[in-house]
């Protein structure tokens, strides 16, 4: 397992679950990833290493946990390596490492997605921004780490954000080329399929809270928490999305000459008419969505992601329900996302229950013992439940026993789907 995230650590559980007598080694992996792998220190970047390791140690099968190893090309050197491995190559990859390039495919391939246009200099952006209508959604088109889209309320706001992209650096060499785009107003929804070339299968829908502070609002993260299932998503929409967003992009980047493998995470905007419209693919699983998924998916998912890797996948009639429902808090450091504060300890109590899992994210151990803040997202606490609504109170109620000073995490997760329970 490539990552030391709350993902990867989500990940590892579910191997570990269902492949008990598995050798299952992370790198760089986390406090968390120990319980169930072993940890390797090797760097999500440090490509040359990953892939010495995967022959020294003998691995059969390698998953690639977040974007950078996968924009970096892990997946192309591993195959050429004859290893098996669950991720996209390179070019494949690039859906999600260049916005503009994502803009392209679906365009070509007839996907619906908002209007936009792709500018790297300054000017005939500002140009173009003077001739939109408000609001404006102004995206650094490379790998930004989730935080590189401002929505902007105002054409003068748009003009600020990319300015600071383009002309001031904001965020490095992701944001030297812009995508400037309408708004869409709706629902956002998650849809990610596992995939083998033409091949895939779509697991169940979820939902992402990407606002730092109840009632959606605060700056954007990189996710407060996240649901499954979605009631929103009808048999009838995910119909509507095999047919008009992933058939149609797996056809286009295979025409390029990128046959798609791993997971396609689809961030859609649902229209109060029901029309779905993509805002942005992923190439990886989602995080916080996959600490909210694995625990509540079969155990023949992990088998398709072996099975996928090793080039041995049959695509089932099915697509993939889930069991029960699950809420996921993420448990964030004080003063993130702007500048979290880390090296806090953590006090976590060994009776949360036996229905609540702790997937870590930014921990580390202290040199004192014990655990220590070491990132933005901290946790991510998982619930499962017959419904929505149990699940996120016990969700919650197991993040307010979690103790480390300036904790945040949201109460509300899963409010709108709570919401929908409660209308007759």
């Amino acid at each position: 397992m490539v990552g030391g995230g709350g993902r990867e650590h989500a990940l590892c559980w579910a191997l570990r679950r269902d492949f008990p007598e598995a050798i299952l080694f992370a790198a760089p992996g986390n406090p968390g990833t120990a319980s169930c792998a072993t940890n390797l220190p090797i760097a999500v970047t440090a490509i040359d290493a990953l892939v010495d390791a995967v022959s020294r140690h003998g691995i059969d099968v390698t998953v690639i946990g977040p974007e950078a190893p996968l924009a970096l090309g892990l997946g192309d050197r591993l195959r050429a390596a004859r290893c098996a491995v669950f991720g996209p190559t390179q070019l494949s990859a690039r859906l999600e490492s260049s916005k503009a390039f994502a803009k392209d495919v679906m365009r070509a391939a007839g996907v619906p997605t908002a209007a936009s246009e792709t500018f790297t200099a300054l000017d005939p952006a500002l140009a173009y921004i003077d001739g939109q209508g408000e609001p404006l959604v102004v995206k650094a088109s490379g790998l930004a780490a989730g935080k590189g889209v401002v929505v902007c309320a105002t054409r003068a706001d748009a003009a600020r954000a990319a300015r600071a992209m383009l002309a001031e650096g904001a965020f490095g060499s992701a944001g030297r080329e812009v995508v400037i785009e309408e708004f869409l107003e709706g629902e956002e929804l998650s849809v990610l399929a596992l995939v083998d070339g033409d091949q895939f299968t779509v697991l169940p829908p979820a939902q992402d809270h990407k606002r730092l502070l109840e009632g959606d609002r605060g700056p954007n993260t990189g996710g407060m928490g996240a649901y499954c299932p979605v009631s929103l998503a009808s048999p009838a929409l995910l119909a509507r999305l095999r047919r008009d967003v992933f058939e149609p992009t797996l056809r286009e980047i295979a025409a390029r000459g990128a046959p798609y493998q791993g997971v396609l995470y689809a961030g859609l905007m649902i229209s109060p008419a029901g029309t779905p419209f993509v805002l942005e693919f992923n190439c990886r699983f989602g995080d916080p969505e996959t600490q909210a998924l694995f625990p509540v998916l079969p155990s023949r998912v992990t088998r398709d992601v072996v099975s996928i890797a090793a080039g041995q996948w049959r695509a089932p009639a099915e697509d993939v329900a889930a069991t029960q429902a699950s809420v996921t808090t993420v448990l964030a450091a004080a003063g993130y996302p702007e500048e979290p504060h880390t090296g806090t300890p953590i006090t976590v109590p060994p009776d949360l229950g036996s229905d609540i899992l702790v997937f870590h994210a930014g921990t580390a151990h202290a040199e004192s013992g014990g655990l220590r803040v070491a990132g933005g997202r901290v946790f991510a606490v998982t619930a499962v439940a017959p419904t929505v609504a149990q699940a996120a109170a016990r969700s919650a109620a197991a993040c307010a026993r979690i103790e480390f000073a300036g904790k945040q995490f949201r109460r509300d997760i899963g409010w709108r789907e709570i919401a929908r329970a409660r209308t007759p």
